[in-house]
């Protein structure tokens, strides 16, 4: 057994580093974290802070092999991954290593790398530092900050609204901005506005101009409201010109667009959900792979830098070789004079971390893509691309506007644009979600000054402002950057916490809250207002990062964190359930004249027809996906109540139902169902019923022959 250990997180990069550092070297991995809080309400003690930690369950076998291999070692290199968590990783570590009395006096060196490479490796083995308390001080913070605001607050949210639900110091703002933003398009109101469009043509090319000036008065966007205005403005127009416009006037210049810094976690995870369809999550996991290594022939090579990030520097050795291949493939003069800088804003972003990059450009990704899985190019290339054109030349587009009229003072804005030099958009060019940039040409004709134009036509457009889009799991990314909730390494987690607990659902790749998710937010909001206030929750961020540089101590942010959260505690635990949940009267039923209430029920959103006081029962209808508490009407409400709908009887003599679950829509013969997925259940009629029973009764017949042959 060497006398070397080496302690990684994966067994990927394990792998690779037992290739570089030899037979001197054992590594072995703790596969993530090894130990947390336990799951009681005493894990943080609020006197003093300090936390019971116990061992994760599925790790557990992995430290007991890291055990038995340090009674055989001499020294303990401890090789987690570059940032808060990896370091908290290695203190946990040796911990528990020395609960067990396996230290003794033993060497332990903390070594940390921001490539798998062997020539980064090497380097760090060879200038081994001490732990980081600070570091792992501020981990310890976020970790205990986050187990009291869950354990305080989930509890309450089961009490008040619904068992199982959760709060979290970071996903209820998260939620918090989903939910606005619903609230901001349900109160949008659309209006009416008009433009007036030119076709004109010059020696035969055709282009498109718009209205700018009305009898000499400029137009803004509102100054056309209506078809009959719009329609008077034609004819108006029509008359004077005659079917000629003139160019009245001219402007060229040139636009120079700069490429966007390399990518840092936040923006490679907004470009890999716009460019290639990949959830925050999932590049976040394909990315660790291409970090931690890849058979490259015979060798194992790690093919990014760590991919959690938010520095946007890159090394000078990088940068040198960057600019190498730019003048190797593109030529010199595609290479700025100077190698482009991009500036932080990060106050946490240390130097010695560097934005996301290929650990070498000269593996260009067509060279390499056998090696990779489908998506393990996909990101790559787009990793590889961005790290190059972040080095290049800018683009510069020729602009052009030309303005025709008429008598009267009317006059028409037609603009185009060419490019003249591609520059960077050689190998890439960032898009957006709701206006993606483009780099298509839209020429014009040639044209100067009191040339004649023939217009072909004019057309009056109607338009209708727009309510502001939903979230995309990319915009979502921004938002939650710009305004400082959470950090690069957590975002794919809030994501996948508030889909996973069903507060959210993602509709065409946007975010809708759920009726849970609007009124665990409303409850929050109202009762627990400083703890989903995004500047607070920018604050404690800020804070932890602080810590992590040993500017802050962690214990007097904690001890003045809890003080004003417990008092908050112990007033809202007298908050009523009727108060939180706030049950919705929508009018009354034209059948009987009871109360039509929509409210949240023990399993989800439901309708009532009647109240509990009344002799009659209630009647109780769910409220299907895709209807919201919030929005549903009267009508839609006692559509609901049309369910179960009694169709007739099968062949055989079963009674066939239509009706909607917990699952969705379905019809049932006898005991058993049948999902509908393309059938309405209150529309749906019992030949298509019949026709799907049948369906489903020769395949369970099907099983029934399959199973028996086995």
């Amino acid at each position: 057994m060497s006398k070397n250990l080496v302690i990684v997180e994966s067994p990927a990069k394990a792998k690779t580093l037992e290739k570089y550092l030899g037979n001197d070297f054992f590594v072995l991995a703790s596969y993530g974290h090894v130990r947390d809080l336990i799951p009681k309400k005493d894990a943080v003690d609020t006197r003093d802070f300090s936390m019971k930690y116990e061992p994760i369950a599925k790790n557990i076998k992995h430290m007991e092999a890291i055990y038995k291999s340090m009674k055989t070692s001499d020294t303990l290199y401890l090789a987690t991954d570059p940032d808060r968590e990896g370091e908290a990783i290695s203190w946990h570590i040796k911990q528990m290593i020395e609960e067990k009395k396996l230290l003794g006096n033993k060497i332990i060196h903390r070594v940390a790398f921001h490539e798998v490479t062997k020539s980064a490796i090497l380097e760090a083995m060879k200038n081994p530092r001490d732990i980081s308390m600070d570091l792992v001080n501020a981990q310890q913070t976020r970790r205990a900050l986050d187990y009291l605001v869950g354990f305080n607050l989930s509890p309450l949210l089961w009490k008040k609204i619904k068992p199982g639900l959760s709060a979290g110091r970071v996903q209820s703002p998260a939620l918090r901005l989903i939910v606005e933003r619903e609230q901001e398009i349900e109160a949008f109101k659309s209006k009416e506005y008009w433009t007036i469009e030119a076709d004109l043509s010059k020696s035969g090319q055709q282009f498109n101009a718009k209205l700018i000036n009305y009898e000499n008065k400029k137009l803004n966007q509102f100054s056309i409201v209506n078809e009959a205005q719009a329609a008077g403005i034609k004819k108006t127009i029509d008359q004077a010109a005659a079917g000629r416009l003139n160019v009245s006037a001219i402007e060229k210049k040139k636009q120079k667009r700069y490429p966007s810094p390399p990518f840092t976690t936040s923006t490679l995870q907004q470009e890999a959900a716009r460019k290639l369809g990949f959830r925050p999550r999932y590049t976040m996991r394909i990315a660790q792979q291409l970090y931690e290594g890849v058979e490259i022939g015979s060798e194992t090579v790690g093919l990014i830098t760590y991919m959690r990030t938010d520095s946007l520097n890159l090394s000078n050795e990088a940068l040198a070789e960057i600019r190498n291949q730019i003048k190797n493939l593109f030529g010199d003069d595609k290479l700025p004079a100077k190698a482009n800088y991009y500036k932080t804003k990060s106050k946490n972003a240390q130097e010695a971390h560097e934005a996301i990059r290929p650990t070498s450009v000269l593996r260009q990704p067509f060279n390499i893509e056998k090696y990779l899985s489908k998506d393990q190019f996909k990101l790559y290339s787009m990793i590889w691309r961005r790290a190059m054109a972040c080095q290049m030349t800018p683009a510069i587009v020729n602009m052009v506007s030309v303005d025709l009229g008429c008598s009267g003072g009317h006059i028409f804005r037609a603009t185009g644009s060419s490019i003249e030099e591609l520059g960077f958009y050689r190998v890439y060019h960032e898009t957006d979600d709701d206006a993606q940039m483009e780099i298509e040409e839209n020429l014009l004709p040639e044209l100067k000054e009191k040339d004649t134009v023939q217009l072909e036509a004019i057309r009056p457009e109607q338009h209708f402002t727009k309510p502001p889009p939903r979230f995309t799991e990319a915009s979502l990314v921004r938002s939650l950057e710009q305004y400082g909730i959470g950090r690069p390494s957590t975002y794919a987690q809030i994501i996948s916490t508030l889909l996973d607990r069903e507060y959210v659902e993602l509709d065409k790749k946007r975010f809708i809250p759920t009726d849970i998710g609007r009124i665990v937010t409303r409850f929050l909001s109202d009762h627990f207002e400083r703890y989903m206030d995004y500047e607070f929750t920018a604050r404690m961020e800020d804070n932890l990062d602080a810590i992590s540089r040993g500017e802050k101590e962690w214990i007097p942010l904690m001890e003045h964190f809890w003080k004003k959260f417990k008092e908050q505690i112990d007033i809202k635990t007298e908050v009523s359930r009727q108060e939180v949940v706030q049950d919705r009267i929508l009018g009354e039923d034209p059948a009987s004249g009871r109360k039509v209430i929509v409210r949240l029920g023990r399993f989800g959103p439901m309708a009532q027809i009647g109240t509990r006081e009344e002799t009659e029962k209630p009647r109780f209808a769910r409220i299907p996906s895709g209807k919201s508490l919030e929005t549903i009407t009267l009508s839609e409400a006692l559509d609901l109540f049309k369910l179960p709908r009694e169709l007739g009887m099968t062949p055989e003599g079963e009674k066939v139902l239509a009706n909607v679950g917990r699952y969705g829509p379905y019809i049932q013969y006898d005991k058993k169902f049948v999902s509908i997925k393309n059938d309405d259940p209150y529309t749906i009629t019992l030949e298509r019923a019949r026709e799907l029973i049948a369906e489903k009764k020769h395949a369970d017949a099907n099983k029934t022959i399959k199973s028996f042959q086995d």
